[in-house]
């Protein structure tokens, strides 16, 4: 995951600063030497970081804070507030004029994910609502425009195209169709290249002079490091962007673009790419991202992918049903699907506070699929009364599966575990009604074969 290193080195400097009680101004400055190490290893760029670290430092080393009883939080609480000045006070929001469409302009370099994005933004606001209308207008890069029609399809939003002609006149017909079929938002899939040249640019400057766009977007590559940073810059200066998407924070890039975008730039990060999935996107919260970089976790994020994927109904009738009949497998079965709509498991663990103590490299993301192909393999009434799975039973359940008599004996103990603990907290009723019974909307994660579990 993005930060997982600056998170694992800032973490560590904190941890040291809580060992010495009370803190000494030279004490301060030795951590502040340390941060500025790990945010540059970040990618973080120089300047940025020169002018955040002599923030906390100045901040850190007054009275207010080496003489409070608690003066390594007092720290700790400066950086998170700095972190989140330095990404954005807030989310920001792509404003929609009153008089519709709301166009917007996607650009970037090739690779970064473009396509993939418009699709992504496209479903995000599908789902609050809007009509959206894809335009492919990239006509260069072979298979561009099926790639749009495939991704598009996949989010269940109509793509407008017009083959290899002039990527201006398809954006003029393209607003037109969008008039007289009333979509609300029209999204510009423009060309990338791999390097920013002139002939690009002028393309580019000429779409927006037609479109007049309410939000020009570029889509960088998080893993490219500073070079995002560069490439953000270089849009600005020759198109006036209004906005970022950052793609691939889910991989083990090591988050600097993050923290520079605004700073170099002075545009926000809009949103962010967290996965391959057309649902693994997320509005950019500065304060959640400092949250998750200082392993403070993100509940909020995680309750909203939960609330996407559950709803008020389904929630209710799961509380009941558990409360009613207890928590069998087939209950099991349905939460593995929540989770699998949800995101990585991996996403979802790094949202959880405190789980940045977690190895997350020794989570298979597969152990998922192999619980739910053992459960697959039971009978109807395997999964309603796992007691009278005997081991005659487990033997076909495992072959049926694919997997050993040994995973099927771990799930079936860790079930039990499971089912004791919900009896502990009172989510497992005695079948005498549901009176009392508590809402459950955030999926539970059971412990899996070889696995992780909490």
């Amino acid at each position: 995951m993005a930060f997982e290193g600056l998170s694992e080195k800032l973490n560590g400097v904190f941890k040291r600063l809580r060992s010495h009680g009370r803190l000494t101004e030279d004490d301060v400055k030795t951590a502040m030497r340390e941060v500025r190490l790990a945010l540059l290893e970040a990618d973080v760029s120089y300047k940025v970081v020169k002018d955040f670290v002599g923030k906390v430092t100045e901040r850190s080393v007054g009275e207010e804070v080496l003489s409070s009883l608690t003066p390594a939080q007092q720290v700790i609480k400066i950086v998170n507030e700095e972190l989140i000045a330095l990404m954005g006070e807030s989310n920001a929001k792509i404003q929609f004029p009153s008089h519709p469409p709301c166009v917007v302009m996607m650009c970037g370099l090739q690779g970064s994910g473009k396509t993939t994005h418009s699709a992504k933004l496209a479903k995000y606001f599908k789902a609050a609502g809007k009509r959206p209308l894809l335009v492919a207008c990239d006509i260069y890069r072979p298979a561009a425009i099926e790639q749009l029609k495939i991704v598009g399809e996949k989010a269940e939003v109509p793509v407008f195209e017009m083959g290899q002609t002039d990527p201006r006149k398809i954006v003029k017909e393209a607003l037109k169709h969008a008039k007289d079929y009333g979509n609300d938002l029209v999204i510009l899939d423009t060309a990338g290249r791999l390097h920013i040249d002139e002939e690009l640019m002028n393309e580019l400057v000429d779409i927006k002079k037609i479109a007049e766009p309410n939000e020009i977007i570029l889509v960088v590559d998080a893993m490219t490091g500073q070079d995002a940073v560069n490439v953000a810059k270089a849009f600005d200066d020759a198109l006036g962007i209004n906005s970022v998407i950052l793609t691939k924070l889910d991989s083990d890039t090591r988050g600097g673009a993050a923290l520079s975008v605004l700073a170099v730039t002075g545009k926000p990060i809009k949103f962010v790419g967290t996965g391959e999935k057309l649902d693994e996107f997320e509005p950019f919260h500065p304060e959640r991202m400092a949250s998750r970089i200082l392993g403070m976790g993100d509940m909020l994020t995680l309750i909203e992918k939960a609330q996407q994927t559950v709803s008020e109904e389904e929630a209710e009738k799961m509380a009941r049903k558990v409360k009613e009949n207890g928590f069998d497998l087939n209950d099991l079965l349905e939460q593995m699907k929540q989770i699998n709509k949800m995101g990585s498991l991996k996403s979802i663990i790094g949202m959880i506070p405190g789980a940045n103590k977690i190895d997350t490299d020794s989570i298979d993301e597969k152990q998922l699929v192999h619980i739910q192909a053992i459960i697959l393999s039971m009978t109807r009434e395997e999964r309603a009364k796992p007691s009278i799975i005997d081991p005659k039973r487990k033997r076909r359940i495992a072959a049926g599966s694919g997997m050993k008599v040994e995973d099927v004996n771990r799930l079936l103990k860790q079930y039990d575990s499971m089912v004791k603990m919900m009896k502990q907290f009172g989510m497992i009723g005695n079948g005498k009604g549901t009176k009392g019974a508590k809402r459950r909307k955030m999926p539970f994660i059971p412990k899996m074969p070889g696995g992780f579990g909490f």
